[in-house]
């Protein structure tokens, strides 16, 4: 990974980024792509679903694997696990995740009110992984910005580069990003930061990677249903065509068939519901979906309704 180029990573999304998506985002440009979160007593105790999660696209180099958990005996195990896979380039440890049922665990953002706790955490998956990357993913601070001393303690740990999503805990996903907050926390350590918070389009990027100067970028909301966000990055475009959305939403429908056989169409309502986002006659389009299990019916929609 060059990091004197920015780099554009997609965000975990729990129910968005999976494989289907990953790879469509990795092909029309992203530089970095991340498996949606994993508990470590999940990965520990191989369930099905879990390995279905891990999978990765021929097309996703690098790839990371996120990882929560609050025990570093368990995040040991869960790093011994994905030491015996192939085509991972790193471990992302998630320290940001604010839902209550994650924190209430010990997990996610609340490893930002116990720093020696992270500390540990972060220093067993360094020692303990065999994958040439470990990184961390944060908030500012669980109640207040905290995130000067955070991202210290973190580089002290080990990892290799951070991403700072700019809310604390408690701001949730609607308070104000702080993009102050992550150039400052930036300024202060001498690895990678990445940037990352409301990032919803090619100019909100371009801004706040000419204001946090920071070496990249992770985008998560703002790429459902515009994924073509990360060609427009990579080409260095403030728009792109009819055609080329419609090209990028036909190859994550077909993904999404190939991946997960004919049940592929019916997930695949939730993104022609975002995709339609805009157009004209939209609501009567999400009507016709929102029954369908017939992919072919499906790709016939498709193509008639973003036809360029």
């Amino acid at each position: 990974m060059n990091f004197s180029q920015p780099l554009y990573f997609l965000a975990p999304l729990a129910g968005y980024t999976d494989l289907p998506f990953r790879s469509v985002v990795k092909k029309f440009g992203a530089d970095v792509t991340v498996s949606e979160m994993i508990s470590s007593n999940a990965l520990i105790y191989e369930s099905p679903k879990t390995l279905k999660m891990l999978q990765k696209s021929p097309l996703e180099e690098p790839y990371f694997i996120q990882i929560a958990g609050s025990d570093c005996e368990v995040v040991k195990k869960a790093v011994l696990k994905i030491n015996s896979l192939e085509g991972i380039k790193g471990i992302d440890l998630n320290a940001g995740c604010p839902v209550p049922k994650v924190v209430k665990q010990g997990a996610g953002s609340a490893l930002l009110k116990d720093l020696d706790r992270l500390a540990k955490i972060v220093e067993t998956i360094k020692k303990t992984s065999n994958k040439l990357y470990t990184s961390v993913k944060i908030r500012l601070g669980f109640e207040k910005n905290e995130v000067k001393k955070i991202v210290k303690v973190i580089e002290e740990a080990g990892a290799d580069f951070i991403t700072i999503h700019g809310r604390t805990r408690s701001g949730g996903f609607k308070s104000k990003v702080d993009y102050e907050a992550i150039k400052e926390a930036k300024e202060s350590v001498k690895i990678p930061v990445i940037a990352n918070g409301d990032i919803d389009s090619f100019q909100k990027a371009q801004k706040v990677l000419e204001f946090t100067k920071t070496q990249g970028v992770m985008i998560g909301r703002g790429a459902i249903g515009k994924p073509w966000i990360f060609y427009q990055l990579k080409h260095n475009q403030e728009s792109i065509s009819q055609e080329l959305k419609a090209k990028v939403i036909l190859e994550h429908f077909y993904q999404m068939i190939h991946f997960y056989g004919d049940y592929g169409a019916v997930l695949f309502r939730k993104h022609l519901h975002t995709y339609s986002k805009g157009y004209p006659n939209a609501s009567e389009f999400r009507t016709q979906i929102n029954t369908l299990t017939s992919p072919s019916r499906m790709e016939e929609l498709i193509k008639q309704f973003f036809k360029s």
